[in-house]
């Protein structure tokens, strides 16, 4: 007569067991979410035009940060009056980038006359995926596994153009409207596929 509350403990001792996480998650988010770290490099600069030398160290430099697609390059123009872009924006251009308006605040005054040139690098990962650390049975709580959600934020993480819009969005242009009906409208006038009729494949191999 004492197998089921033997049985009754065994249980009640695996849950108590249990990792405190996988016991206490019950609802449908997550607790593995994307971290985004950002790096800003910067490169002091004449203001004006650039000389030759000038230009080949900026460019050096953007070829030892590995400067590509992601990176947000902005320019900082201190005490210096009027635009500061236009000698820059052509070697940004070269790795297929455009300056983004408004450079972050960095540490360190800007000499006279100078101009700070600011790379920002945001990376988004989530920490501690996969999380196996918690078997998924028994589960007498109903809560969610340890790794529920490392599989779909991992994904999210390593998708995103721009890391930031996981921490902030990013600011709808137009009507709420608009960009909803943007897929749609998109979908409706594309051309079908049917159109041009079935391709037609053979079924022979290459030698026969």
């Amino acid at each position: 007569m004492r197998a089921p509350f033997l049985l009754i403990a065994a249980g009640l001792a695996a849950v108590l067991t249990a990792p405190a996480a996988a016991r206490s998650n019950r609802g449908v988010e997550s607790v593995h979410q994307p971290v985004v770290q950002r790096s800003d490099f910067t490169l002091d600069v004449p203001a004006g035009d650039l000389s030759p030398a000038d230009s080949a160290r900026v460019l050096q430099w953007f070829d030892a940060l590995d400067l590509d697609y992601g990176d947000r390059v902005s320019v900082d123009a201190g005490t210096v009056p009027g635009p500061v872009d236009a000698p820059i924006a052509p070697l940004v251009a070269r790795y297929g980038l455009f300056l983004s308006d408004g450079a972050p605040i960095t540490t360190g005054a800007l000499p006279p006359g100078h101009v700070r040139i600011v790379v920002s690098r945001s990376v988004a990962s989530v920490p501690g995926c996969p999380d196996f650390s918690a078997y998924s049975q028994p589960n007498f709580t109903g809560a969610a596994s340890s790794n529920f959600g490392c599989g779909i934020n991992s994904t999210i993480a390593a998708m995103v153009a721009n890391p930031e819009d996981l921490v902030r969005g990013r600011r709808g242009r137009g009507s709420t409207a608009d960009t909803a009906a943007k897929a749609i409208r998109v979908w409706r006038d594309a051309v079908p596929t049917s159109q041009n009729g079935l391709k037609i494949e053979s079924t022979k191999g290459g030698g026969e």
